[in-house]
C-alpha cells in the first residue's frame, strides 16, 4: 500500500498516512471549500488500510490549528472508523496536539475523547518554540 501524501495549503491540512511505519498525521488548518471532496480519497486510504493485515500499533497525531464544522464531522467520522478497528482488536493511538493558549482546540479534544472507549486518546499540549 502506497503512503498517501497531501501537501498543505491555506485551506487544507498536510495530510501524510504511511502504512510502512503506521503512523497516521494531519496538520494545519481545516476548512476545504469541497469537504467531501478532499476527505475522499483519504477515507478510501483509511479504509482500505484498516481493512488490511494488522501490521502493528496505529499512531494517528492530529494537530490542527483551526477547523471548520464541516471538518469537524469529518474528524467524528474519521474517529469513528479508527475507534472501530480499536473494537475489532487493533491497537490505536490517537494525539491530539493543541495549543496551551487555545481554549477551543482544547475542548474538541476533549469532546472527540469522549467518545473512545477501545482505543487511546491522548491530549498533548504543543511545546512553543520560543
Amino acid at each position: 500500500m502506497d503512503v498517501l501524501k497531501i501537501e498543505p495549503t491555506k485551506f487544507v491540512p498536510e495530510i501524510s498516512f504511511d502504512p510502512n511505519s503506521n503512523l497516521l498525521e494531519i496538520r494545519g488548518n481545516s476548512y476545504p471549500e469541497n469537504t467531501a471532496e478532499f476527505y475522499g480519497p483519504v477515507f478510501a486510504w483509511l479504509e482500505k488500510y484498516l481493512s488490511g493485515p494488522d501490521t502493528g500499533d496505529i499512531v494517528v497525531d492530529v494537530e490542527l490549528t483551526y477547523f471548520n464544522s464541516s471538518s469537524s464531522k469529518v474528524l467524528m467520522n474519521m474517529f469513528d472508523m479508527l475507534e472501530d478497528a480499536a473494537e475489532k482488536g487493533r491497537k490505536i493511538t490517537v494525539n491530539w496536539f493543541y495549543d496551551p493558549e487555545d481554549e477551543n482546540i482544547l475542548e474538541f479534544g476533549e469532546e472527540f475523547q469522549e467518545d473512545f472507549e477501545n482505543a487511546a486518546f491522548n491530549l498533548r499540549p504543543k511545546e512553543n518554540d520560543q
